[in-house]
């Protein structure tokens, strides 16, 4: 009978009593997270918080007890059932022994070699005891070479035994197919597998060498660097450093020779020299950038090594006693290069200043190449025979095919207005406008009617060259030449100035600096001759030449210019700024009118009809301008 637990009472019922100081009756948490995974765990306690007997043994004790065999139960147990079987083409896959030999073979054709060492490798499969041999590819042999045997089970002897890999160790030899193969060597995989087998390896030997190969065999190069010297260290020290040296070739006295200029560069990291050319433009070479190539350069050779073919094989030092270096440029002086002589005569300044810290040379000059053109032979004529002129004769020593002599046309026409001047261009009267902006000048000449002359423009805008300078050294008609009374000579013909505008005389007046008192003297008498009181014409009714000239230029006008479209409010434009009706406007506003309608003021006729129309200072008589533009005279 189970008792109570807590009061010692047989657990019937009405015998049992409830435990009032529990309260919690619920099921302890079996399930749990840990690390982010559900994880089973062990109640300690029961319903109502009664602890619960935990079992303390460990999972490996659990495990046994669970597999234990009740043996008193059941009886004996039953055997355990045999392991499983692998066959051989299982345990053994891929793994192969590997064996270096060699066999001998006779080469009874050849003078040079008796036989022939031929290396192989041996592999021995152990899934199927099969076996093969491969020799390594040497290429330009000339010899069948790679799978000699393929893969198969090889005979032993004649009773049809195979060989095993029992059969097989170092230092032994086996026959296959009548070649006999000595084994020498084995990797490491085939020496502890045959150890693990109980089977005592050779020591490993010497793979043997064929003789005609090593005979053939290059010797390895030797260089030897002296103690006191290290390319390296020249490489590194003087990298990207080069000597810059200028010279000639003056190749002059050989027929269709000439002098031309080369650049010469010595590269110290390696003591190379390197010949550039320099090209002109338009000097008819190709444009071939290296005379030389960059290499070094033998200074001295050695007695048997002059007839060394130089074009067609390289020198080495065994051909060369001296090598040319930097101390054999200098400045100055000339230096042989491939059967060349060239002249240095300058180099860079980092030359300069190599030169003074490594040989402490300092004076390194640039000497002057440069040949003097000699002086042109002077052509002497041969004496006069007496036939023909003498410029006739002259023109057969100057062209195989002779031609007439040119005469000087210029010469011509300044030497005939100056010896035969005609007496008519005495009265004919110009207008000299120059212009300051440009320092030209153009000539325009009033028609006059029944002159027989041409009026219009004579000169064009142009500079004019003073008669007393050259044409090597110019010297143009300047503002400072031009007053009442100068002479200015143009191409070879002379007009005095006899008058001016208003505008020049204020122009002087405000630059009387720049002018000679010989100008400034004409100013005042043009003044002091306007202020004077006009003599009484005695008869009123002689006609005044300006008039004339006012009447042809007006005609003139109306035959070269088209009609204006607004000629008929011409008039009435200026009345209106000549409220006393005079006739006449002041000069501002006289331009006001003229560029509103829209007047050619720029034409010389026009110029030089507003110049005939002026009357005082700032004052324009409109009325004859007016007629220039209307059909009649109004």
């Amino acid at each position: 009978m189970v008792s109570n637990p807590v009061h010692g009472l047989p657990f019937l019922p009405g015998s049992s009593f409830r435990d009032s100081t529990k309260t919690a009756f619920h099921r302890s948490q079996t399930l749990g997270y840990r690390n982010g995974y559900a994880v089973v765990r062990r109640p300690t306690v029961g319903v109502g918080g009664a602890r619960l007997p935990v079992n303390q043994l460990s999972q490996t004790k659990l495990d046994e007890l669970a597999n234990r065999a009740p043996a008193l139960t059941y009886g004996q147990p039953k055997q355990a059932p045999p392991a499983e079987f692998i066959p051989a083409h299982v345990a053994f896959d891929k793994k192969v022994l590997k064996f270096d030999a060699y066999f001998q073979e006779d080469v009874p054709m050849s003078t040079e070699e008796h036989y022939r060492i031929r290396q192989v490798n041996i592999y021995y499969y152990l899934e199927d005891d099969s076996m093969s041999v491969m020799e390594p590819v040497v290429e330009n042999s000339g010899i069948p070479q790679g799978k000699l045997i393929k893969r198969q089970r090889l005979a032993k002897n004649d009773q049809g035994d195979h060989y095993h890999w029992k059969d097989l160790n170092r230092g032994i030899n086996i026959t296959i197919y009548g070649k006999t193969f000595h084994l020498v060597d084995c990797d490491r995989f085939t020496q502890v597998f045959l150890e693990s087998q109980g089977i005592e390896l050779n020591p490993p030997e010497r793979m043997a060498l064929d003789p005609y190969t090593e005979l053939r065999k290059q010797p390895l190069r030797k260089y030897v660097t002296p103690s006191d010297f290290d390319q390296l260290k020249q490489f590194l020290t003087f990298d990207k450093q080069v000597l810059r040296f200028y010279a000639i070739w003056d190749d002059t006295d050989s027929m269709f020779g000439e002098c031309r200029n080369y650049i010469i560069h010595y590269y110290l990291m390696d003591d190379t020299v390197e010949i550039r050319e320099v090209h002109e433009r338009n000097d008819g070479r190709d444009p071939f950038p290296l005379l030389m190539n960059r290499q070094r350069m033998p200074k001295v050779l050695v007695e048997n090594a002059k007839n060394f073919p130089q074009c067609v094989l390289e020198i080495s030092d065994q051909e060369v006693l001296e090598w040319y270096t930097a101390k054999d440029f200098i400045v100055g002086k000339p230096l042989t290069i491939l059967g060349r002589t060239f002249f240095i005569y300058d180099c860079d300044p980092f030359t300069r200043q190599y030169y003074k810290e490594k040989f402490g040379i300092s004076d390194l000059p640039r000497i002057d190449v440069s040949k003097k053109e000699p002086p042109p032979v002077k052509q002497e004529l041969p004496p006069y025979n007496g036939y023909g002129q003498i410029e006739d004769s002259a023109q057969n020593c100057f062209v195989l095919i002779p031609k007439a002599p040119k005469k000087d046309v210029m010469k011509m026409l300044m030497d005939d207005s100056k010896d035969s001047p005609i007496p008519e261009d005495k009265d004919r009267r110009f207008v000299f406008s120059y212009f300051l902006a440009s320092e030209m000048i153009s000539i325009f000449e009033p028609p006059v009617r029944n002159s027989g002359i041409i009026g219009g423009k004579y000169l064009g805008r142009t500079k004019v060259i003073k008669p007393s300078s050259s044409m090597e050294n110019p010297i143009y008609y300047g503002p400072t030449d031009f007053f009442i009374g100068a002479v200015i000579e143009v191409f070879g013909h002379r007009f005095v100035i006899l008058d001016t505008d208003d505008y020049v005389l204020k122009y002087m007046e405000s630059n009387a600096a720049q002018y000679s008192p010989e100008a400034l003297l004409s100013i005042q008498n043009r003044v002091r001759k306007h202020e004077a009181p006009a003599p009484e014409l005695e008869n009123k009714q002689t006609t005044d030449p300006g008039e004339q000239e006012l009447e042809a230029l007006i005609d003139t006008i109306q035959k070269q210019l088209k009609p204006h479209p607004c000629k008929d409010n011409i008039r009435e434009a200026f009345q209106i700024y000549d409220q006393e009706a005079s006739g006449f406007v002041d000069k501002e506003m006289f331009f006001k009118v003229c560029d509103s309608l829209n007047l050619p003021v720029d034409d010389s006729l026009i110029k030089e009809l507003i110049r005939m129309c002026s009357h005082g200072e700032g004052k324009i008589n409109y009325y004859n301008f007016v007629r220039a533009f209307s059909n009649g005279r109004g």
